[in-house]
């Protein structure tokens, strides 16, 4: 059975990892000319999306990549003394097992685990596809599929294609964020240095395998901006002014907006659709349910997707019609705990008032002062809470493998 998968970026490569162990014919296509490499942020891997990983064999791998960062040094604006903060402590409390790895390793290690079992075409896109599996593209000759999967992030060329317009699933939950590459003597091993006020914040980091530093920027906005999503001047000139004036060490990042190697910058935004399947085509990660980038876990969330569609049309035999409905039974729920988590974490994250942003870094210190089994034992009070993405659960799928 050949299926074509759109996006090499996590949902991507994992797909393709789990359909090929069972036997299915795999074809990724990616709009970018090679693996991309460049830029990137941290992103994290909780419990499930972990014990998914061991599984195919790259945990090592992965843990080896963990970006290091232990610490963190927060600035309220407005005061002068600075907070450290027990990064370690706060990722124990929310989770038994947690790795903070860079995306673009992260995407590099799911890829190499099947790419000799995976074609791959870089440096392509699809331009149509038909209910009957016929699908068109940029530059390679037309191609039929019996299934089409769309995991090509929150701006999904084929959720467009497939589905209509991304505007008609979007919700603004009122905050952007953006991320660029620094130099990375601004930064300190192990530490990432945050400036929090009211509706905005800024941080930089690095990883201890990483040569550059990262800039992290989360701000509020009451209304959409006006932006196209690839004009990047734009963006940084909505960057600029969302940060005027926060602090000495904010500007110095700014600074460097004008010579990075890499620049990200949308709309923390949910995709809310009411099925991710029509006909043989279907969405996975980002590209069907995002819960919203930097707040609600969409990585994990990708990983347990690609898991849990690969299981699923395995089990069906190929019977795309009973999979796709298997597979969405399975991720509803887990979708919207997402979802939910999400939009109370841009809240708490992003403090709208002088007493959030304080509550935000007191309660931090709290838990890094607090013993780590006290810390653990409260968070496991509330498994919607903190411990959300630990509390997931998934069918163990079995690899029998599907015969072509």
């Amino acid at each position: 059975m050949r299926v074509l998968i759109s996006g090499a970026s996590v949902a991507g490569p994992v797909l393709a990892y789990w359909l090929a162990r069972r036997g299915f014919t795999v074809t990724v296509v990616e709009r970018s000319p090679v693996l991309r490499k460049t830029g990137g942020h941290a992103v994290d891997l909780f419990r499930p999306a972990m014990d998914i990983s061991e599984k195919m064999g790259v945990l090592p791998r992965i843990e080896g990549l963990a970006t290091g960062t232990t610490r963190m040094t927060v600035v309220r604006e407005g005061t002068a003394r600075p907070t450290t903060v027990n990064l370690g402590k706060i990722f124990a409390a929310a989770s038994d097992r947690h790795v903070e790895i860079m995306r673009d390793d992260l995407s590099e290690i799911y890829y190499d685990a099947a790419s000799d079992d995976v074609e791959y075409l870089f440096g392509d896109s699809i331009t149509a596809v038909s209910p009957d599996g016929e699908v068109t593209f940029e530059k390679h000759e037309p191609r039929r599929f019996d299934l089409v999967v769309g995991a090509d992030g929150l701006h999904s060329n084929v959720r467009e294609l497939v589905f209509g317009a991304e505007s008609e699933f979007t919700r603004f939950i009122g905050a952007y964020l953006g991320v660029f590459s620094a130099p990375g003597e601004l930064s300190r091993d192990g530490e990432m240095l945050g400036h929090f006020g009211v509706g905005r914040m800024a941080g930089l980091y690095s990883a201890k395998d990483l040569d550059e530093a990262r800039a992290v920027f989360l701000f509020r906005s009451e209304h959409e901006l006006d932006y196209h999503h690839r004009d990047t001047e734009r963006q940084k000139v909505l960057l600029r002014e969302a940060f005027r004036d926060m602090h000495a060490d904010v500007d110095r990042w700014l600074d460097e907006l004008d010579r990075t190697t890499a620049f990200y910058f949308d709309s923390i935004t949910q995709l809310r659709m009411e099925t991710w399947s029509r006909g043989r085509v279907t969405l996975v990660g980002d590209a069907g349910y995002c819960p919203g980038p930097a707040v609600g876990g969409s990585t994990s969330l990708a990983v347990l997707g690609a898991y849990v569609l690969a299981g699923e049309l395995a089990e069906a035999g190929g019977d795309h019609e009973r999979a796709f409905a298997a597979y969405e039974r399975e991720m509803r729920d887990l979708v919207r705990h997402s979802h939910t988590f999400a939009l109370g974490t841009a809240k708490s994250l992003i403090p709208s008032s002088r007493f959030g942003a304080w509550a935000l870094v007191r309660g931090a210190q709290l838990i890094s002062a607090l013993p780590s089994g006290v810390s653990k034992a409260i968070a496991r009070l509330n498994a919607k809470g903190v411990r959300m993405h630990d509390s997931m659960t998934v069918k163990d799928y079995s690899p029998r493998a599907l015969a072509n």
